[in-house]
């Protein structure tokens, strides 16, 4: 199985192939999921003592289990939060796997670590944090906010504890009510409790809803978060109304970017993110609108060492790395064993320059306001709220959840779209989550004419 033969390079050559094809097709169809039942009866057996052979196994890849997976890089793929790589990007994940990197220590892998930080640094200036900023990628949103949390906890407990001040019974983390799902996993895997703040009326979550929390829980907040991008809706917290407690009150904020923080990019939006510059620890997801491939979140600490003592292993075996000052992603998160998964955003950015990434993300915002506009022009639709960013929230009058049920499937049945009943308030909606810049105008209002 290691060694170089004709059996091996026949394999790495149909997977080339395939791969090549794949990465070139300008009509890779939607797909949909199959049933076990019908997945059992076209693939089989596929594991058994002796093997079924590379070209075998492709096959069957190809032509039987990749088409019941969703192609979440369609342009008509507009639920949950869609990916849209570039092609740079997915090349050279191939590369990164091809060249046997180990992304943990800098002893290991100086140079990818090297260019991931690159690419760290360039993210936190964008956000305005300072030059000293840094981090690690990590597997994604649900980890990054896990790993931020606890380096805020760790955080706090160094404070009380070189004031002299006991830690409280039981910490507490600030979050808005309508906050990612991660943060309440994430508190649950601390055994801390969230305290969640209602919004206002437009979704957004504001100082001074915050400023009662904080009066009234006091030293038991370690953090506060804020949310730039809400997966259902798109909304940006009022990020400088809370950071601006931070002038009367010691918490450590964390800005959860997953999806929208990217939209800083584009001059369409920046001005929706002041106050990320005094965030602690901020998030964002490549995946979703940086265009990288699965699987990687940028997790940046305004102060690294924070991170680090939060999150340092200590083992014999890992003297040699944790006793120097070089930079070890592993300290930063946690994790041990890590890809350099940040590679290949940084070998597109490298190639195609930040530029074209404010172009396609600036795209993506253009298209949410004029299908927007499109929806409330129609009769019979409703326009939940006007979107902030790249999410557009839409009813169509009268219709059940079952409408919505029957309309989506048979969306997906014909290969025409993927897009998927969401709700609020108890009301069924649906919606359009723009990331991909191959989504057009065309194809959204098609997908409406569909609700005729």
């Amino acid at each position: 199985m290691h060694e170089v033969s004709s059996e091996t390079t026949r394999l790495v050559d149909l997977v080339l192939d395939y791969s090549r094809r794949r990465m070139l097709s300008s009509d890779t169809p939607l797909d949909k999921p199959s049933t076990e039942a019908d997945l059992a009866r076209l693939a089989g057996r596929t594991i058994d003592e002796r093997g079924i052979g590379a070209g075998r196994a492709l096959s069957l890849f190809e032509h039987v289990l990749a088409p019941a997976c969703i192609t979440t890089d369609h342009p008509q793929y507009l639920s949950f939060i869609p990916t849209a790589p570039t092609k740079a990007a997915i090349a050279f994940d191939l590369v990164v796997s091809a060249s046997a990197l180990y992304g943990g220590s800098w002893l290991e892998g100086a140079g990818a670590v090297y260019a991931e930080n690159e690419v760290l640094a360039w993210l936190a200036n964008e956000f305005r944090l300072p030059a000293t900023a840094g981090g690690v990628f990590v597997q994604g949103g649900t980890l990054g906010n896990l790993s931020a949390l606890v380096a805020a906890r760790e955080h706090a407990r160094a404070t009380l504890h070189e004031a002299g001040t006991d830690a409280p019974g039981r910490w507490k983390v600030v979050c808005s009510a309508e906050a990612h799902s991660s943060i309440a996993s994430a508190a649950r895997v601390m055994d801390v409790d969230v305290v969640p703040v209602a919004p206002g009326e437009d979704g957004m979550l504001r100082g001074d809803a915050v400023r009662a929390a904080l009066e009234e829980h006091g030293a038991s907040v370690f953090a506060v978060v804020a949310t730039s991008g809400s997966t259902n809706f798109g909304i940006v917290d009022d990020i400088a109304s809370i950071a601006a407690l931070k002038d009367e009150h010691d918490f450590w904020l964390h800005v959860d970017g997953a999806y929208g923080l990217a939209a800083m990019l584009s001059p369409l939006a920046r001005d929706r993110f002041a106050g990320v510059e005094r965030a602690d620890s901020v998030i964002v997801d490549p995946h979703k609108w940086l265009f990288a491939p699965f699987d990687a979140c940028a997790l940046i600490y305004r102060d690294p060492e924070t991170g680090r003592r939060a999150h340092t292993q200590h083992a014999e075996y890992l003297d040699t790395l944790t006793e120097t000052s070089e930079w070890s992603p592993s300290d930063y998160a946690a994790h041990l064993t890590r890809r350099p998964r940040g590679l290949p955003l940084w070998f597109s950015l490298a190639t195609h320059g930040a530029a074209a990434y404010r172009d396609a993300i600036t795209h993506s915002l253009q298209l949410a306001q004029d299908i927007a506009r499109e929806i409330a022009s129609r009769d019979g639709f409703r326009l939940v709220r006007e979107p902030q960013l790249s999410v557009v929230v839409f009813e169509r009058e009268g219709w059940t959840k079952a409408d919505y049920d029957r309309w989506s499937a048979r969306l997906l049945d014909e290969q025409r779209a993927f897009v998927t009943p969401s709700s609020h308030a108890g009301r069924t909606n649906t919606r359009f989550a723009i990331v991909n810049p191959t989504t057009t105008f065309e194809h959204l209002v098609a997908i409406l004419d569909t609700m005729a």
